[in-house]
Order: C-alpha cells, then structure tokens, then sequence
C-alpha cells in the first residue's frame, strides 16, 4: 500500500491544562450531532452534555472490537525462562531457550475457549523483544534460539563484538544459520490468522533493558541495602538483585533527558531492507521531533504495523516504574496515538484515544454500571487516557449524570472496557501454578462480556513452547460451556428485530417490548443489547415474565449496552415476557434479546 507523507508534530504533555475552545452560539444550542469523542462548551448546560454523552457513538474499528467479547492475552518472553512476573532488563538472550514454540497448539487451544482475538506481548516490561527489531540487539535474534543448531556463525560474533556501538548489529546478521521458525511474533500472526483469529500486540513503553547502566548499578547499591537490612523487596528489585552481576543489555536510552530533535521515522540502519520501498513512496515516512526513547518507541511501532499489519488493537500501559527511584520518561503519547492512526486507522489502542480501557481491576470484574461513553479531564489525543477519567481508571462510576456534570469534564469519547484476568494467579507461566476452573471461567466471562465490557483472558504458554495439558482443558471446558448455554436463542419466534443476529435491526424501546413467543419455553439467562451504532442509552430497565396469569420482574438492570447478561436464581417458564426501559438518555433501540438455559 501507497501512503503519503505525514508530518507529526511532537506534543510532550507534562501537566497541561487543556482549555475548552471558545464556543459559537451554534455549538452551544445548535443541534448535537453523533461523534466517536466531543468537546464540552462551557456554555452546555447539564441536559445538554448529557444529550451529547446520549450521541457518542464508537469508530468503525471499536464496533468491530465489540463484537468480539473473548480476547485471548498471551503473556510469553523472557519472563517464562526466569519464573518471574516482572524482568530487570539485565538478562541474557540466551535464558531465552524455548525448546520450540508450537504457535498452532496456542490458537488450537483458545479458539476451544470460543477467543475470536488473540494479543501476544511482543515485548515485555523487560524490554526484550520477540520479533527482529532493527533498533536493539536485546531481542530474539541474538538468543540461541534463533540459530540452527550446528551452523556456524561468524557474522553473530561479529554482532556481539559490535552490539554496544550499533543496536542493529543482530538485525544484520539475522540471515546467518536463522531458525526458520526463530520470529516469534510472525508464527503468532500467522497461526492466528490461519485459525480466522484476529490478532493484538502488546508493547510496553517501560523497558528494563534501556535503563542507563549507572542507574542501574545505583540501583543494585540500594537494593543490596534494603536486603543487609532485612528490609523486603518488590518483584521489580528482587529482579535487579537477582540480575545484579549484570547490566541492562540495550542502549541506555530511557529517561536519560536526551536532546529533542528532529527525526525520521522510520529511522534506516544499514542495510535496511526498506530503503527502496521508502524512496519509491511505497511505504509512509514521518518527521517527528523527539527524544531517543521515544524515536526508539515509534520505529517499533512502525515496525509492528508495517510488517505484521494489520493489527486489530495496541496494547501498551501507561507503566513508568522507576519514577519514584529517580528516573523517568517523559512518553509521548500525542505523537504515538497520531502514528498509530496514520498507519492503521481501524486498530484500537488500549488507553488511546477513542480505543478501549482497562476495567480497573485484574479480577474479571467489570461494573454493574458500565458506560462506553465517558467523560475525561483533557483532550483523549494527547494523554495515555486512564490519566483523564474522574476519578482515574478504577473509580467505582466513571460515566452517570452526575459525573457528567462534573466542571472539570472537558470531552467525551467512546471508551468501552476491557476486563483483564489470567487463568492462572500470574500473567507468565510458573510451574507452581494452576489454571482456574472452567466454572470459575464461566462465573468471569458472566460478570465481564455479560456487562458491557470485553474478556481479555491471559493464558501463559510454558517454556517448553506450549499451553499446559491443564489450562487447555480448562479453555475447553470453559468454551463447551459457553457454547452449549447459547447454542440456541429460546427467544426465536418473537420479535426478529431483536431475535436475530444482526446489531443494527433494533426495536425502539420508547414503549414496553412485547415478546410473545409460539410456545413456553424454560430459561434461566436473559441477555439484553442495545443498538450501540446509535449510542448507548439504557440507564435502568426491568425485564418481566407473566407467569401463571401473574407478571413477574426477573431482573432489573441499570446500564446495557452491547451486552447485558443476567443468570436468574431459578430457571422460568413462559411465553409471554416484555422489556420495560424505567430511565434513558435518549430513545433506546433494542438489538438483542435472547433466553438461554444453562448448559449442565
């Protein structure tokens, strides 16, 4: 694909205070017209920005994201090879030693879960790297991993001399003896696509292995301190002690206070097997002016996009964890969020503007009350957008009339939530560990995609290369589960505008749904969702059944949104049932309206 040049201006958001534009009259009386994010006037009244709250509506590329409720999160790198949760950067590539790593038997296994969206973490907080980046040596290409057993390989010794000068020495050599299987991002991609599963990428901004090396030894002075002392370490400093005879193995350039300047992304190194496609105008070039961090920073990103595109949602957290021991980076979040897009429109990215947020919890655990459209504090395009919610990410109401009117609002944005939790109690793999149950899975999946929210579901490979015996069978058990209860929509025969399958037919709720069905049918699940191409608008509703000539409630709910799940205490029969809306922003459109008996 052809792009044409862009230019981005570099935007370093420390503190800003975003001011609301002045407003014409029109836009403070004028007609409220659906958007993915709005700005708040300062003339808006309460009804008013609750009217606009009632018409934000997601992009193209976050109601596809919908509409896939199970994504599968896959925590794999350096971390399985040291049974550890959290990396200090200062290890080998040669810990790295996976005896293979079988990509198929992981989309074999969570495509049995009933995943539609698989997300692999291509690199870690650690920093190493599990594709042939061109911009550090701490990568895949320079484990052993990526060699044919018994080849010789002049060139990686080479490398290795040459590594502190030249962060793209192992990308040079990676033709050299190269395990045809070594890119392990590239087997992810293509397995996952290969099962019709869409595919995410996780990378982390914070990066142990491009800490500068004084820091670093300072820091194992501190914390060899805190251990002569009797003192107890976090997860992060035992990692640096236990790595204390190394140092970190990239290029010294996070939080270093490098100079901005003007650069070119991407930034060729030599030998770049992109140069030719850049100057015939077949691949995007960008100017942007940065540090070396985040230059570092956007060449993966384009690196991601560019070669293993098209990416369905970016995954990278705002973690900045050295900050409290003197050292940290100034993330440029506006120039990140405008790449991205400039690459790859339709991508969502976590915390990114109009993308997805966390939950506020790693539980599976979303809220009774879950709204996509939020307010935030500041424009979503310049920060990492859990900084903008109020109250911050975990707050226990992030979108109700009352925090809308909160005056420190200032925009409003589609941002549906993401739940994260492991099937196991860490994110990597540690032998140690087992699997929750698939019951305990069903419970998780109820109380996340069964409230407006999605199921990011982490599930660690092994170091052997593979999902364990026990966790596959759990996805198993979990997805049979799921896809027994909802094999078959008991509600079939009455309303199809809401019977069927699509999001768009709708019927509009400004009176009691009437679902009259052929025949009494027996059912202890009922699921609600709204038509959230038009916004997302249920703030309370009831769901009734008549019931021996008597009408009974069976649930009572506040927020829908694409999915409400509700599990009765008691299977019920009948043939008669209605939806009753008590409080709305605005006219609600029903899609979905569906009866399931729990599969036993």
């Amino acid at each position: 694909m052809t792009f044409r040049g862009l230019v981005l201006a570099s935007i370093v958001v420390s503190g800003t205070v975003v001011a609301v534009p002045a407003a014409s009259a029109d836009a403070c009386t004028g007609p409220v017209r659906p958007a993915t994010i709005m700005t708040v006037q300062a003339c808006d009244s309460p009804a008013r920005i609750v009217a606009k709250a009632a018409a934000v509506v997601p992009r193209k590329g976050q109601l596809a994201w919908q509409q896939r409720p199970v994504t599968a999160f896959t925590h794999f790198g350096m971390n399985t090879f040291t049974d550890r949760e959290w990396g200090s950067g200062a290890e080998k590539e040669s810990t790295f030693a996976p005896p293979a790593v079988d990509t198929a038997q992981w989309m074999r296994s969570l495509k049995a879960a009933g995943v539609t969206q698989v997300m692999l973490t291509a690199k870690h907080h650690d920093g190493f790297v599990l594709y042939p980046t061109r911009y550090t040596n701490h990568s895949v290409v320079a484990s052993p991993w990526w060699v044919t057993p018994g080849c010789a390989a002049p060139a990686r010794d080479a490398a290795e001399a040459n590594r502190v000068q030249d962060p793209s020495a192992y990308w040079q050599a990676r033709t050299e003896c190269a395990n045809p299987r070594g890119d392990v991002l590239r087997d992810y991609v293509d397995s996952a696509r290969a099962a019709g599963l869409e595919v995410g990428v996780y990378l982390s901004p914070a990066d142990g292995a491009e800490l500068p090396k004084q820091f670093f030894a300072d820091e194992v002075r501190r914390i060899e301190a805190k251990v002569a002392a009797g003192q107890p370490l976090s997860i992060e400093e035992q990692a640096t002690y236990e790595d204390r005879a190394s140092t970190p193995q990239g290029q010294a350039r996070y939080g270093t206070g490098s100079a901005v300047t003007r650069r070119t992304i991407p930034t060729l190194v030599p030998h770049d097997d992109r140069a030719a496609a850049l100057a015939a105008g077949k691949l995007p070039r960008f100017t942007v002016d940065e540090d070396d961090y985040n230059a570092y920073y956007l060449n993966q990103i384009y690196e991601l996009f560019t070669q293993y595109g098209p990416i369905d949602e970016l995954w990278l957290d705002g973690a900045n964890p050295w900050r409290d021991h003197g050292i940290g980076e100034n993330y440029d979040f506006t120039t990140w969020f405008r790449l991205i897009h400039a690459l790859s429109p339709d991508t969502v990215t976590f915390a990114g503007p109009a993308g997805v947020r966390w939950v506020g919890n790693e539980s599976g655990q979303a809220r009774e009350t879950e709204w996509s459209p939020l307010p935030t504090t500041g424009d979503p395009e310049t920060a990492h957008n859990e900084e903008l919610f109020l109250g911050g990410a975990t707050a226990a109401d992030l979108g109700s009339r009352q925090v809308l009117a909160d005056p420190s609002v200032r925009y409003l944005q589609w941002a549906p939530a993401e739940s994260d939790v492991s099937i196991r109690p860490g994110w990597f793999y540690h032998p140690d560990e087992q699997p929750k149950t698939p019951a305990q899975l069903v419970e998780i999946y109820r109380r996340t995609a069964g409230r407006n929210s999605s199921l990011l579901l982490n599930v660690p490979p092994g170091p052997d290369g593979r999902i364990a015996a026990a966790d596959t069978a759990a996805l198993a058990g979990f997805g049979q589960a799921i896809a027994r209860t909802q094999a078959r929509n008991l509600a079939a025969g009455g309303p199809a505008a809401v019977t069927d399958a699509s999001l768009t037919t709708a019927e509009r709720l400004d009176r009691p749904l009437d679902v009259r069905l052929p025949r009494p049918v027996t059912f202890d699940q009922v699921r609600l969702g709204e038509d959230i191409t038009r916004g997302q608008h249920v703030e309370g509703a009831r769901v009734e059944a008549e019931v021996g000539g008597t009408w009974r409630t069976l649930a009572t709910v506040t927020t829908i949104g694409y999915t409400r799940l509700v599990t009765l205490p008691a299977p019920v029969t009948a043939a008669h049932l209605r939806v009753v809306v008590t409080q709305s922003r605005a006219t609600p459109y029903l899609a979905t309206f569906a009866l399931y008996r729990t599969a036993v």
